[in-house]
């Protein structure tokens, strides 16, 4: 527990909460936590499920068999991947979940995870609470990332035992062709590592890019798993359902754990997945027309008030590099500026670690017209600080 440092987010989020009940608006882009509803279709299976009296009782922890065939069905159809439902797929209570519980069955004292830098706090903190320890690399750049793999590999005794994927990234929006992961995969196969892809942010692309999974590539599933979940791209974000796929011992690992410390998914919840999965592909199409939409909105205005912005060809966020002199206060400063005097929350960079120190994160979870609100208010902020014109 002391290497736990204190939840950083959990200041911003303490304010925030006290601004709203002294009745003041604030405009959220802090967290990637949808507002969007999900598909009217989905809601409604799920208040017919709930009626069913059998739905209320404990689940399996592994999921039931309808959705892991669906999730299987589902990697076929849009990533070319067959699974076996039985031995490759495990529901999970979200993707955090279920990665905090890989980490926990596959590492302990002396294993090491290389966790790309900027890095989502789980990501470093799921070893933390394994017992394990952690290099970060920076992921900017994915060529050299590979570079620094092997070279670490190389030059570590004993060898990380986890390599952590996530593309693409959260928080910098860094992405990825198929060819990273063909590279990736002869590492681990090398250097005998385990790979965890973090696959959370699959669907939401923008201009034609495609995420590739992990998954597809010749010889994955012979070095690691994938987690996806329902929260992005479906909207089903409190709803805390999501799958880890891929390797089968790692599966049987993680779900041996699950067995200890859960009853599963509700069962409601997991029937109506199966129908969000089953009929709701192309409200992802509109949605990922709605973020892209807002991504422009917003970079947009940043734009105008002088911030030089590398537009994410996928993910949920705006990865906003803090301009001079504004840079000169720090992120963590920054953001609590905004929130105090402009009332839009965002996410320091400092808040995923050294290298994200001098970077904003953005969500796109607010709508165009909460988004245009939010760049004047940053604009009117920031020219009252006499830190420059808007």
């Amino acid at each position: 527990m002391r290497r736990l440092p204190p939840y950083l987010f959990g200041k911003i989020n303490k304010l925030k909460y006290e601004k709203r009940v002294a009745g003041i608006d604030v405009i959220d882009l802090g967290m990637g936590n949808p507002t969007d509803p999900p598909d009217p279709v989905i809601c409604e299976k799920l208040a017919e499920a709930i009626k069913d009296p059998r739905n209320h009782r404990y689940s399996v922890s592994n999921g039931i068999a309808n959705l892991r065939k669906e999730v299987s069905l589902r990697y076929a159809r849009r990533h070319g991947v067959k699974l076996d439902p039985n031995t490759e797929v495990i529901a999970t209570i979200g993707s955090k979940e279920g990665f905090s519980h890989m980490c926990l069955a596959l590492m302990g004292p002396g294993d090491t995870a290389i966790v790309p830098s900027p890095y989502f706090p789980i990501h470093v903190y799921a070893v933390v609470l394994a017992s394990g320890n952690v290099i970060t690399l920076d992921v900017r750049d994915p060529s050299r990332f590979l570079s620094n793999i092997a070279y670490t590999c190389e030059n570590l005794y004993p060898r990380p035992k986890v390599v952590i994927a996530n593309f693409p990234h959260n928080p910098s929006s860094t992405v990825i062709e198929s060819d990273f992961f063909v590279e990736l995969v002869k590492l681990a196969k090398r250097y005998e590592f385990l790979v965890l892809s973090d696959f959370a942010y699959a669907d939401i692309c923008y201009d034609g890019y495609k995420a590739p999974s992990f998954l597809s590539t010749p010889g994955a599933i012979d070095v690691g798993v994938e987690f996806t979940t329902m929260s992005k791209s479906y909207s089903m974000a409190g709803w805390r359902i999501g799958f880890c796929c891929g390797n089968a011992e790692m599966v049987r690992a993680l779900g041996t754990i699950k067995g200890y410390y859960d009853y599963g998914i509700f069962q409601a919840i997991q029937i109506a997945a199966i129908v969000a999965m089953r009929h709701c592909d192309g409200s992802i199409d509109s949605l990922s027309a709605e973020y892209q939409e807002r991504r422009d909105v917003l970079c947009d205005g940043l734009e105008r008030l002088g911030w030089e912005i590398e537009r994410p060809k996928a993910g949920m966020f705006v990865w906003a590099r803090i301009p001079q002199p504004w840079a000169e206060m720090g992120s963590i400063d920054l953001a609590m500026k905004l929130l105090d005097e402009a009332g839009v929350a965002v996410s320091p960079g400092r808040g995923f670690g050294d290298d994200g120190e001098g970077y904003l994160r953005l969500a796109l979870v607010e709508n165009q017209q909460r988004l245009r609100q939010a760049v004047r208010e940053i604009g009117r902020c920031l020219r009252q600080r006499g830190l420059g014109a808007a």
